[in-house]
């Protein structure tokens, strides 16, 4: 390891800037206010731009959302979002029948392919306390064979996410927990643990992509060590919490993203504080990218078609009786599958 496995120390930003064959990713955080009667914040939404709200106002944003913070429905296709729901809840609603409430921990996984329309809503369920809610949603992108698939819902219930505790020679623990890509070894036999399979049409299925999607947490002074990987893969740090890292012999404070080499073992030192990470790596599709807005395709002229196609089909339609639905306020988490199969989260 050297000073030249780090690559690059460049500002967060919002949103993230991420690498092929990730698009880009949100993180929200919100402290949301104490809840009403229809799960919106119990407060005055005097001057905010309602529908278009990213203020962070009070420590918070209503997004598009008009009553209930979120995003009412909207299209995507060309690509997959990958959504990591750390603190309060996400509604959840589309185009395929499907329906879900999760959180804490949760990961919803959706395969955009040829059109989907969805719903993600924050209710803000507790009346009595603030309604803090983050979240990661990563947009992962999809090669030109997969672009029109079938649209996938999936959900990877917290219990079933591995996380992985390891200690360094001074007795000071780092927990990796793992979305997507086998884990490091731990301390302990579990440490072996698989996370749930991605969608089957994934770029992340093939084990070849080595598509890893992990959060690092770091106690204040501990050492651990990225291990290394195929060279061919891109590799970013997102360093969202904390104050400062030791990286491959150099000082980086915390809102950088660091890209590193990916076929070196990275060694993080960690600062007097608490630190954690967002880890995003891969082998690169290597295809152009055609985006506009919520479409993701290899050319323009596909892009004007999944706008002609959105505009005369709605991706199957809205079957919702509102454009932002929200669950009730007692429902536990759940997901309702375009068959008809429910989950319930400690199933």
């Amino acid at each position: 390891m050297s000073r030249s496995d780090l690559i690059d120390v460049s500002p967060l930003g919002m949103p993230w800037q991420t690498l092929d064959p990730f698009l880009f990713c949100a993180h929200h955080d919100d402290a949301y206010p104490a809840g009403n009667d229809i799960m919106g914040p119990a407060t005055s939404l005097a001057g905010r731009a309602i529908g278009q709200d990213f203020s962070g106002k009070d420590g918070w944003s209503m997004y598009h959302g008009d009553q209930v913070p979120g995003f009412p429905q909207h299209p995507h296709r060309g690509f997959e979002t990958v959504t990591v729901a750390r603190k309060g809840f996400i509604d959840h609603a589309d185009s395929l029948g499907a329906s879900a409430r999760f959180g804490e921990g949760d990961l919803q996984w959706m395969t955009a392919g040829s059109g989907v329309v969805h719903s993600e809503m924050f209710p803000l369920r507790q009346t009595d306390q603030e309604n803090h809610t983050e979240l990661f949603q990563i947009w992962l992108n999809l090669p030109a064979r997969s672009k029109m698939v079938p649209s996938y819902f999936s959900m990877f219930w917290r219990h079933r996410i591995p996380d992985v505790t390891t200690t360094d020679t001074d007795g000071l623990e780092t927990t990796v927990v793992g979305y997507c890509g086998s884990l490091p070894n731990g301390d302990n036999a579990a440490a072996t643990a698989e996370p749930p399979a991605p969608p089957p049409d994934s770029w992340a299925a093939d084990p070849q992509n080595k598509v890893v999607i992990q959060t690092i947490k770091m106690a204040p002074g501990a050492s651990w060590t990225l291990p290394e990987t195929d060279a061919r893969c891109t590799r970013r740090l997102f360093y969202f919490e904390g104050d400062t890292v030791e990286a491959c012999g150099q000082n980086v404070a915390v809102g950088n993203a660091l890209t590193l080499k990916a076929e070196a073992n990275i060694e993080l030192k960690n600062g007097t504080k608490p630190s954690e990470f967002l880890l995003l790596q891969g082998l690169p599709i290597n295809e152009p990218v055609a985006q506009y807005g919520p479409f993701v395709m290899n050319t323009e002229q596909e892009i004007h078609d999944a706008i002609s196609d959105y505009q005369k089909t709605g991706f199957g339609g809205w079957p919702w009786p509102d454009n932002a639905p929200t669950h009730p306020r007692d429902e536990a988490r759940f997901a309702r599958h375009p068959d008809g199969r429910l989950e319930k989260a400690n199933d």
